[in-house]
């Protein structure tokens, strides 16, 4: 019989120090299931700390590829990053640019590594991978994830598949590019089991990116389906600056306060969901059976 296996992420982990306070908040709260670590950024080292305090959370590797720093040094990814040795927020225009050019592939190829081997120097157990703004549904940038990944001992990947009736109702505009999207993410969910690689049914989080409050999680919880559902936010304690330029419009406070309200706790309660990492798949379910 399919269960409902619902995984709450906190994406960006290690990003700001408000970012990791708010995870460690709602981690105690119990509502907070896994984060996903940014290994580059300013308060990796800060979130790494609170993890190892906070055994219940699982935490994933949040590979930055786009929008954010890397690990490498500019030198050594010289055609990757600007002068300020930050990738840029061209998502469209480096996916061309990965195909094209060999010399970019293998600079890729090695800042994928390098944020593996940052992760793996944690201590911490690998629970899952997933990419800032999604940039592994570009077929190229997966398949060095997947061929990376084995070395690390990674067992699962998020698929940004999002229902149709959750993504309409946010953005309009979804009705058109979220089918769209549908071949693309079954040609990804292929290729992750043919790799032995868990995944997600569906992701609730990519309409309302910031801003999934309270209303929106309870609309979702109500409707709930069956398999393994990942909801994922951006929650953060009150800053008085702009975490980050490309969140300025983000609600970060309201999404924590989502994660610490009763009544989230009591919705999730009548879902009679298993609240799990990805690690937990493996025995709640066999790889092959997602």
């Amino acid at each position: 019989m399919t269960r409902k296996l619902l995984i709450i992420t906190a994406d960006d982990f290690g990003l700001h120090p408000a970012i990791n306070e708010a995870v460690a908040r709602a981690a105690q709260a119990r509502v907070l299931t896994t984060a996903s670590l940014m290994v580059g950024a300013p308060g990796a080292a800060e979130a790494i700390h609170i993890a190892r305090e906070t055994p219940q959370l699982r935490v994933g590797l949040h590979l930055v590829l786009t929008d954010g720093w890397p690990v490498l040094a500019r030198s050594e990814i010289p055609d990757l990053v600007g002068p300020d040795g930050r990738f840029a927020d061209r998502m469209v225009f480096d996916s061309f640019r990965y195909c094209a050019s060999v010399r970019m592939r293998e600079q890729l190829r090695a800042e994928i590594r390098a944020q593996f081997e940052a992760f793996a120097r944690s201590g911490l157990s690998l629970d899952h991978v997933n990419t800032h703004k999604h940039f592994h549904v570009h077929p190229g940038v997966l398949g060095e994830i997947l061929r990376i990944g084995k070395d690390y001992g990674m067992t699962a990947i998020r698929v940004p598949n999002e229902p149709l009736w959750f993504a309409r109702r946010e953005k309009p505009a979804s009705v058109v590019s979220t089918p769209f999207l549908q071949p693309w993410l079954q040609l990804m969910r292929q290729r992750l089991q043919r790799h032995g690689v868990n995944c997600n049914d569906q992701v609730f989080g990519i309409a309302c990116s910031g801003s999934l409050d309270e209303s929106r999680m309870l609309a979702i919880l109500e409707r709930l389906p069956e398999g393994v559902t990942e909801i994922y936010l951006h929650p953060a304690t009150e800053t008085q600056d702009p975490i980050a330029q490309s969140m300025r419009e983000y609600r970060h406070v309201d999404e924590l306060a989502t994660l610490l309200s009763a009544r989230v706790r009591e919705a999730i309660a009548e879902t009679n969901a298993v609240r799990c990492g990805y690690t937990d798949l493996w025995i709640q379910r066999r790889p092959n059976q997602l």
